[in-house]
This record gives C-alpha cells, sequence and structure tokens, in this order.
C-alpha cells in the first residue's frame, strides 16, 4: 500500500504543477468562453476585520519585498520599449516550432441593450435597461487633491505580445514582471488618461501572483488598504488581460478606431440575487458596468465584448463602483492594449462626469 500512497504523492505534485505552467490555456476550446486568465475565486464574503495578520501572508522574503506599495500616479515609459528578460517575437528562435495568431472581434451575445451587448450567464430573465437607467450610488469629484479612482491587478505578471504579429513561437510565456508588456503598462495608460481628464487617480502595482492560489484574497487585502489610507477612493477597477485559443493559435480580440486597432475589452459584473456571496449591492456594479458597456459602444463601437453577467464576485463586493476588466488577450500587442486603455479612461470620465 505505500508504494500506491507515494504514487499518488507524486502524480498530484506533476499535476499541480503543470496546472500552473498552462492553466490559461485550459479554458481555450471556446474562443468566446471566458478563460479570464485562470481566475481563482474566493468565497465573495465581505472579510471580517482582524487582529491580525492577513490570512495568506507573502510566503517568501522575495514575494514581501515585491509587494511594496508605489506612488499614487505613476506614469507610462515613453521611447522603447526594454525587452530585456521577455519575450523578442524578432530575435532568434532557431530550432522552436512557430504558431500563428488569429485576429477576432466578439460581438453580440443573447441580450442588447442600445447598442451594448451582454452574455447572461445567469439564466434569469433581468431587467437590464431598468437598471441601466439607474443613477450612479456614487460621486467622483473632478480636480480633487485625494484620489477617486483605484486602479489595481489581482494578476499583475499577466503579458501581452511584444508586437502586432500573426505569429508567436513556442518559448512565449505570457506572464512577466517587465511593466512594459504587462496589465501594468495598461493600467498606467489608464491613470495617466483619467488624470488628464482631471479625475485623480491611484495606481496600485502590488504583486499578488507570485503565488498564484490566493491571489484574489492578497488583492482584495491591498484594495481594503488602500481605501484605509485613501477613503476618498470610489472607483475601484481590477484590470487583466484574458487568454484564448489553443496552443498552436492564440486568438487576440480587435476593433478598430480612427484607422488603428486596439484590443477589445470585456466587462464583468458579478450577481448574488440568492445572497449566498455577501454582495448586497451588486445590482449597483451592475449599473455602473452597463454604463461604462453603452457609452463604450457609443464612443467606440466594436469596443467591447459581451459583458459578462454571472453568479461570481471576485473583488466586486468591496465597494460599489468595483468592477474587473479584460483589456484584450495574450496575443494582443502591449501597443494595442495600451491604446484601448487610453479609449477606456475616455469611457470612464464620460460615465464619471
Amino acid at each position: 500500500m505505500l508504494w500506491r500512497s507515494a504514487a499518488a504523492v507524486c502524480l498530484i505534485a506533476v499535476a499541480v504543477f503543470a496546472l500552473g505552467k498552462r492553466l490559461p490555456e485550459c479554458f481555450a476550446g471556446d474562443e468566446t468562453a471566458l478563460a479570464a486568465a485562470a481566475f481563482t475565486l474566493t468565497d465573495g464574503k465581505f472579510r471580517q476585520e482582524q487582529s491580525g495578520p492577513a490570512a495568506e501572508p507573502p510566503t517568501t522574503a522575495t514575494q514581501a519585498a515585491e509587494e511594496v506599495k508605489p506612488a499614487a500616479k505613476v506614469i507610462p515609459k515613453k521611447g522603447k520599449r526594454n525587452k530585456t528578460g521577455y519575450y523578442d517575437s524578432f530575435g532568434d528562435h532557431t530550432g522552436e516550432a512557430k504558431y500563428s495568431v488569429a485576429e477576432k472581434t466578439i460581438g453580440a451575445d443573447d441580450t442588447m441593450i442600445e447598442t451594448a451587448s451582454i452574455h447572461n450567464g445567469t439564466g434569469i430573465d433581468y431587467d437590464f435597461p431598468a437598471i441601466l437607467t439607474r443613477p450612479l450610488t456614487f460621486h467622483v469629484d473632478k480636480n480633487a487633491a485625494e484620489p477617486q479612482v483605484l486602479i489595481y491587478h489581482t494578476h499583475t505578471s499577466e503579458a501581452y505580445l511584444d508586437e502586432d504579429v500573426d505569429f508567436f513561437y513556442e518559448s512565449f510565456y505570457s506572464r512577466t514582471q517587465n511593466a512594459d508588456f504587462s496589465v501594468v503598462g495598461v493600467g498606467n495608460a489608464l491613470a495617466q488618461t483619467l488624470e488628464e481628464k482631471g479625475i485623480r487617480t491611484l495606481h496600485d502595482t502590488t504583486v499578488h501572483d507570485s503565488a498564484y492560489i490566493g491571489s484574489y484574497d492578497r488583492s482584495a487585502d491591498t484594495v481594503y488598504a488602500d481605501l484605509d489610507e485613501h477613503p476618498s477612493i470610489r472607483v475601484v477597477l481590477d484590470i487583466h488581460r484574458d487568454a484564448l485559443g489553443t496552443e498552436e493559435c492564440k486568438v487576440k480580440t480587435v476593433f478598430e478606431h480612427d484607422g488603428q486597432k486596439a484590443a477589445q475589452i470585456m466587462i464583468l459584473a458579478g450577481c448574488d440575487c440568492y445572497n449566498e456571496r455577501g454582495f448586497d449591492h451588486w445590482e449597483n456594479n451592475l449599473s455602473f458596468a452597463l454604463k461604462l458597456q453603452t457609452t463604450a459602444e457609443r464612443l467606440y463601437p466594436g469596443m467591447t465584448r459581451p459583458l459578462s453577467f454571472d453568479f461570481f464576485a471576485y473583488n466586486e463586493y468591496i465597494c460599489d463602483g468595483s468592477l474587473l476588466i479584460e483589456v484584450g488577450t495574450d496575443a494582443n500587442s502591449i501597443d494595442e492594449a495600451e491604446r484601448t486603455a487610453q479609449y477606456l479612461g475616455n469611457v470612464l470620465a464620460e460615465v464619471l462626469g
């Protein structure tokens, strides 16, 4: 019996390693599925006040060093990006297998409101138009001294292709701490646009996915800490990127504006109509999401994939203005994703008034 136990342990260890290495591609069977870069759900409950340390502190000294708060305002780097330590599409890939990238514009789904589409995964016949017309339950002050918007990343290392190409080599691995190519760069572009619109923004680049399991719990702790320090914050945005396609053909979601390609976004709005997640204000978040969706489609037709409405919470339970937004996929170029971040900043500025 001992040899069977030992074999089982070995098999579990191998499975866990493989899952961590390739998890984003597990969702790639359906191009329109919510791959969502392999989300790890929390239980959706409100955090209880704790007198001791967080439930899942950093497991290593290196991770603890990475999780340092940035300055309140982070401006994107200018000029050529530094590919040192990252993937180079035009580097030497002798002997590597070469795969393809397919462009796709993901259009309307089963429910339409004005020009905006919703993927309703709940099966509930919901009155979305009525929710859309509700006034926001929060107010953002323009040109305020304190931050009004918080941008953060539960999966901080999610990255993009370095160039707009229709291929990738087998060495491409779309995770990095190089902000020139990750969702951190997208957050920088979004923060800068909001700042230019007079909306003071805090971009927190704390790393939460050095250990993948528990990343949502760690990012929730970061958000609570930022809200404690800056009670002026009204909007909390978790910026991700998706992953679609297969190991041999990745899918990039695109639309065009003013003759330039940009990455599509997908807004996620959770539902807790059966009071299972402690997510009491989910309809307020949904109203905010619908306003973003319809405004984006009015200003930039094709910018949005169908809004994902389903039974989840992620960290959206934290406040009324909390949403998760996917910007493109790992096959989009970083330029396409940052261009979309600028458009998203314009959309947010109009919705927030």
